[in-house]
């Protein structure tokens, strides 16, 4: 298979013997598109009250709940109220396709998610969904017509919290989504054990496959770049440059991915009282010195573009008067550079099994998911870039640090995103925000770039 980029990334940089072809909007006659400030904000409120705890401050709608099938059919209604021919695959993804005047060509698409971790905000994903449904919208006002078809999509499942894996939707598009793995994955809202596709199948999914391996093939897109001639997401930064400096648009160069270790300490535990000091082997102890070592392995290589976080963990037995005798941790470390990003890794691998020696504990871990970086496609890239100065919006190139069903879409078409900026840079908490005229601004630039991709 042929990537559409490559695992290592130069952030900002277009490959030598691919250039970065110049896409004007201008020069193609494509008309302005106007939107509205107010219609888009309002959708997203409207999206938010769709949620699994509408007591809490935030937006809680994991996959296949009742609030995200509410969530599904309210974008289903704005697609065929813009016009957009609505289709659904085995696994819930959504398609909504504006229909060129070559509609057998490949199509360019644009998409993401409505799925919200526990007690997150609106714009998450959420933007990604509703903005290019009406920047087809403001396309059609302004009397533009694609060459290619234009296809908003909303993936499944592109948050880890029911299943514990992320960009179900996209990966089994790509071709990347292994049946037993999906199958072997539990359920947080069956207590008695449940699977993915017994999930799709109550929520009026599935119900055409005969089994997990027919579901997923069912999605696949088939024979790679065939299906889409690009594709380019539309999201919120989910970070603080484009605010702190003052930018309506990021033009996003690389994707970072991230490496996922599932690792375990195990002393013997005792007595809170009865157990000394200088016999015991803490196995919460030799966590916590991992946990602190994570922080400094991110820090020590010197890029902003390397995090790492302990973002699970677990102390047994969970008792005040008891040692722990296991300490289980989840770890995640990202980078847009492939191989530092696992250098890390390695190292925190390494330092583990350091401390349970000097620790006398024993030590286990796993490499749960490891996905490759990806560089954004230069033509799409270009048409962004292109689309920000016609719209006189100041921007700047910059890489995606956290990662996106984008980057399973690179896989299988040349794909790029495009930013816009958020309040403080606040993400996956309740306070999360976009103002309208940034909303405004990059659905003007969505819809540019994605009118001028439909006419190549």
């Amino acid at each position: 298979m042929t990537r559409f980029g490559s695992s290592e990334p130069v952030p900002g940089e277009c490959p030598a013997d691919v250039g970065c072809p110049p896409v004007t909007p201008s020069q193609l006659k494509i008309p302005t598109p106007v939107v509205d400030p107010a219609t888009v904000p309002a959708q997203l409120v409207d999206l938010a009250k769709l949620s699994d705890s509408e007591l809490s401050a935030g937006v809680t709608r994991l996959i296949f709940t009742d609030s995200d099938m509410a969530g599904r059919a309210y974008v289903r209604s704005l697609m065929e109220r813009a016009g957009l021919v609505v289709r659904e695959d085995a696994m819930g993804n959504i398609f909504g396709r504006w229909v060129g005047s070559q509609p057998d060509l490949p199509a360019v698409g644009s998409g993401s998610h409505i799925d919200a971790i526990p007690n997150s905000g609106a714009y998450d994903g959420t933007l990604g969904v509703l903005g290019p449904i009406e920047a087809i919208r403001a396309l059609r006002r302004a009397g533009f017509k694609p060459k290619r078809s234009i296809e908003v999509l909303m993936f499944t499942s592109e948050e880890p919290t029911r299943f514990g894996i992320s960009c179900v939707g996209s990966r089994a598009m790509a071709g990347k989504l292994d049946p037993k793995h999906l199958d072997s994955l539990a359920d947080i809202l069956v207590p008695d054990g449940g699977t993915f596709r017994q999930a799709a199948l109550k929520a009026g999914y599935a119900n055409t496959t005969a089994d997990t391996e027919d579901m997923v093939k069912q999605c696949s897109l088939g024979e790679y770049g065939t299906y889409y001639d690009s594709f380019l997401e539309l999201h919120i930064e989910q970070g603080p440059d484009l605010e702190d400096e003052e930018l309506s648009i990021g033009i996003v160069t690389a994707i970072a991915a991230p490496a996922a270790i599932r690792c375990a300490f195990t002393g013997d535990g005792g007595h809170a009282g009865g157990q000394v000091m200088s016999r015991r082997n803490d196995a919460l102890l030799a966590a916590a010195t991992l946990t602190i070592a994570v922080e400094k392995l991110a820090l020590d290589t010197g890029s902003n573009d390397t995090v790492a976080t302990v973002g699970v963990l677990r102390v047994g037995p969970g008792a005040i008067n008891s040692v722990p005798r296991t300490a289980e941790m989840e770890i995640d470390v990202r980078d847009v550079v492939g191989a530092r990003r696992d250098e890390v890794v390695s190292k925190i691998i390494s330092y583990g099994e350091q401390i349970a020696e000097s620790r006398n504990v024993r030590w286990s871990h796993d490499i749960v998911n490891s996905d490759p970086p990806e560089t954004c496609a230069p033509k799409v890239v270009s048409a962004v870039e292109a689309a920000a100065k016609r719209l006189n919006l100041g921007h700047k190139r910059m890489v995606s640090r956290a990662y996106h069903d984008s980057l399973f879409m690179a896989e299988v078409a040349p794909t790029g995103m495009l930013f816009i900026p958020c309040h403080e840079g606040y993400s996956h908490r309740p306070d999360e925000f976009a103002s309208a005229e940034d909303i405004k601004n990059g659905i003007e630039a969505l819809a540019l770039a994605l009118a001028s991709l439909s006419l190549a």
